[in-house]
């Protein structure tokens, strides 16, 4: 449920919605100057004296035809039948006024124009199709508070998605008019997302404004350098980042150095760890793990279940498919591997399966290729790279591959349900292998670690979380992930201790640093009183983090580099 604006003046109707206050402001006005004119023309014109509110009920009953009887007798004077006539005209003009403008839209499938939906846009984003899950990147604007209007071609989805509640219009992007009706000309950034018609849409917002930052998102990384060329500021290409994330997932569990850490200062980082299938965690309450006793690693978090606790429940069970949030010294990180993951090295013959040779494929592929780790590719087609030709959703394919020695394998398949088949079989042909998959739909995430998979990415979070990382500098772990690390004053906790200032209690986010003039620390007492002088590090979720910034008023805030 939205939260309710603090103040009237916070409140932003759309044009709609203005047009129908001030049709019902106007009307009360109206209705308000003829119960007047009426009991003062009744007076002076026909010596009749009424009370104010017999004459507001004459009004009513005459505007909206219901009858006057009562009245009818009282008036000689020409003036007064003029005055009823034209209160009985205005009356139903009135009536048909509001059936079109209130009525019929609310009680009929009339249609509808997106436009009249929006509210008054400044400093937002212009958001082009969007083919990725659009309500995923919608929702992430929301939690970052980024106004924004999506243009859809799709006159379909656009309704569906206003009818949610999300700024949409209907339009092209190769239209002019449609980044007009969009409010370019107070736009800061446009996001465009259109396939083949990428160049087009460039050039066009190019022709309204020289200066706007454009952010590209396409699936061939090939095309970087000519949408560069063409006018965008910024290519993103999430599956790219994609398949390399999952290839980092995949090296990472055979080899003790570290990947996607972020330095807090000093010796102290912060990283992400999934727990694979033959984790030695596997089974062990987080209380009895003893991680710090020995690897001098702390948890600070934990994705368990698909949901982020920040800090996990002592009792939570580890998983497989569990990823934990650990602090700690670099050294430390690299022990924590040792420790959970000891005999899990890549022998000569083990090998990683890359499933599918698209842009998620390949990028995989050219990542592993340089760590110098044996891959062997599959693919329905035969092309440059494929090594095993064939569909990876048959047994025979993938035991050809090697499936039953391999190490793991990466499945960067288009469509989610041969995905989920293929995570099936290879989980079934050896139940040892690890399972990184990719899938389009988000919901399908839930699915693929059902079906055996250890480690599951959402081209819709991760082109998301893309966006949001150009359109706001604030740090995250990887593109691929939901958490955020950042560095913000201890001012309005000044003179107040970490328990007191309820920071978890009312945002979410958990304070696991504090610097101030003797350095960085991650030792936080809750009964330590700030001076303001101070900063702290915060670690939190997209809507978390957001929290934080409405309740203790910080923006901006810092992002930790």
């Amino acid at each position: 449920m939205p939260d309710l604006p603090e103040r009237l003046s916070d409140i932003q109707l759309s044009r709609r919605d203005r047009i129908v206050v001030y049709y019902l402001t106007g009307l009360a006005a109206l209705i308000a100057v003829y119960t007047v004119t009426y009991n003062v023309a009744l007076a002076r014109l026909e010596g009749v004296h009424q009370s104010i509110f017999a004459s507001f009920e004459f009004v009513v009953q005459t505007m909206t035809t219901t009858g006057y009887g009562q009245d009818s007798g009282l008036w000689s004077h020409p003036l007064m039948f003029l005055f009823v006539a034209g209160t009985q005209i205005s009356g139903i003009a009135i009536g048909f006024f509001t059936l079109r403008l209130i009525i019929i839209p609310l009680f009929t499938g009339a249609e509808v124009n997106l436009d009249n939906r929006l509210s008054p846009k400044s400093d937002h984003v212009i958001i082009c199709e969007y083919r990725r899950d659009s309500a995923v990147l919608l929702d992430e604007l929301r939690e970052l508070d980024i106004e924004y209007v999506l243009i859809s071609s799709s006159e379909e989805n656009a309704k569906e998605l206003s009818d949610d509640g999300y700024s949409v219009i209907h339009g092209s992007p190769q239209d002019a008019s449609a980044f007009e009706r969009a409010s370019i000309e107070t736009a800061r950034a446009v996001i465009t997302d259109t396939g083949d018609a990428t160049v087009d849409t460039i050039l066009t917002i190019r022709s309204l404004d020289s200066d706007i930052d454009i952010i590209t998102l396409t699936d061939d990384s090939d095309m970087r350098d000519i949408l560069l060329d063409t006018g965008a500021d910024t290519v993103l290409s999430p599956h790219g980042v994609l398949g390399q994330r999952l290839a980092e997932k995949a090296v990472s569990s055979f080899r003790s150095e570290l990947t996607d850490t972020i330095k807090l200062g000093g010796e102290l980082e912060v990283t992400e760890v999934p727990i694979q299938q033959g984790n030695r965690l596997i089974g062990t309450r987080i209380r009895n793990s003893k991680i710090r006793e020995e690897t001098g690693a702390n948890i600070i978090g934990a994705w368990i279940h698909g949901e982020l606790q920040l800090p996990p429940d002592p009792d939570a069970v580890i998983r497989s498919n569990t990823v934990l949030l650990l602090t700690g010294a670099h050294d430390a990180l690299e022990a924590f591997s040792d420790f959970t993951q000891p005999s899990r090295m890549l022998r000569a013959h083990e090998r990683i399966i890359v499933a599918g040779q698209g842009e998620v494929g390949e990028a995989a592929r050219e990542f592993m290729s340089e760590e110098e780790i044996d891959v062997v590719t599959v693919d329905i087609e035969d092309r440059e790279g494929v090594d095993v030709v064939g569909d990876s959703r048959s047994d025979e394919i993938l035991k050809e591959a090697g499936i039953e020695t391999a190490g793991a394998i990466i499945i960067g398949l288009p469509d989610d349900s041969a995905t989920l088949l293929t995570t099936v079989l290879a989980r079934s042909l050896n139940g040892d292998i690890e399972i990184l998959a990719r899938v389009s739909d988000t919901g399908a995430t839930r699915k693929a670690l059902s079906a055996g998979a250890d480690y599951v990415l959402s081209v819709p979070r991760v082109s998301a979380r893309m966006v949001a990382r150009e359109l706001r500098d604030e740090d995250v772990l990887a593109p691929a992930s939901q958490i955020r690390l950042l560095r913000a004053p201890a001012t309005p906790i000044s003179g107040s201790t970490l328990a007191e200032s309820g920071i978890y209690e009312k945002t979410g986010c958990r304070v696991i640093a504090i610097e101030d003039e003797s350095g960085l620390t991650t030792t936080v007492d809750p009964q330590r009183e700030f001076k303001g002088t101070e900063h702290i590090v915060l670690v939190g979720s997209d809507e978390a983090i957001q929290q934080f910034r409405k309740q203790f008023d910080l923006s901006p805030i810092e992002s930790e580099s």
